[in-house]
């Protein structure tokens, strides 16, 4: 939207190419979101969904240049910087209130200076643990700032769906629901042997993430976690008609991962 003025206040779409077998909806903005277009859903079914709908192709140079920019704003703010994807990230600003003020101070600071300089929006959640701060900055958007402290999250979080904890998938809900189970407070509030029961060890984290019991911390800029485990995956441009057409997809994965594997 920002590099394409031409098309503002029009239903706006980054898709793939049809043609490569790569044709879904890989983001939309709200005017389209709004008239039903949603992530993943094949072109097809968002043009009949949205009929004036406009198609950009990924531009994934810009997206690894905005979020580099907006780190380089967030280091100005503290060192303690974990990357979640291209576009989103966890602060811990505990140690900069001195300097720079309270979490809300930076929020607002960050919020501001992203727009004006970098002339795109976020949303910002702000809590005492990393699961609260993840469920804040997807709470209200586009362009919001979301507090969850000790004295409100009982009376703002518990009453949202399970769903919109961070690590309860669609079938993790589903499983949820069957025990009765449909929001965050529920979960909460449920037997922690019960769900250890039915979802083994992430049924502890899950009650504990629901109860804000996550101390987890902000990993430094340029922290990696170790590699536990090396795969690869592809989308092909064609049916695999034949034995031979799968067995030279998988040399060329294989090939990929041994690659990966003696790197690493």
């Amino acid at each position: 939207m920002l590099h394409h003025p031409e098309f503002a206040g029009m239903p706006l779409a980054v898709g793939g190419d049809p043609e490569a077998r790569h044709g879904i909806v890989l983001t939309a903005n709200y005017i389209a979101k709004k008239k039903g277009v949603k992530t993943g859903m094949a072109l097809w079914q968002a043009k009949q969904v949205c009929p004036e709908i406009i198609f950009v192709p990924p531009r994934m140079d810009l997206y690894l240049r905005f979020s580099q920019m907006a780190r380089e704003i967030y280091s100005e703010y503290t060192d303690k910087i974990e990357p979640y994807g291209i576009d989103e990230a966890w602060l811990d600003v505990s140690d900069s209130g001195n300097l720079k003020g309270s979490g809300m101070t930076i929020a607002r600071e960050i919020s501001h200076r992203i727009k004006y300089e970098l002339g795109v929006t976020v949303s910002i959640g702000i809590s005492w643990n990393k699961i609260y701060a993840k469920l804040g900055s997807d709470y209200k958007k586009p362009d919001a700032i979301t507090e969850f402290n000790r004295e409100n999250y009982k009376d703002r979080i518990w009453q949202l769906p399970a769903s919109d904890l961070l690590y309860v998938g669609r079938q993790t809900n589903k499983k949820l629901q069957k025990l009765g189970i449909r929001t965050i407070g529920q979960l909460a509030e449920s037997d922690e042997k019960l769900l250890e029961s039915h979802f083994g060890k992430i049924g502890n984290v899950l009650w504990a993430f629901a109860n804000g019991w996550d101390e987890d911390p902000v990993c430094k800029e340029g922290y990696e976690a170790p590699v536990k485990s090396i795969g690869n995956s592809t989308t092909t441009p064609r049916d695999l008609e034949n034995d031979l057409d799968v067995w030279i997809i998988q040399i060329a994965l294989a090939e990929s991962v041994a690659a990966r594997l003696r790197k690493h």
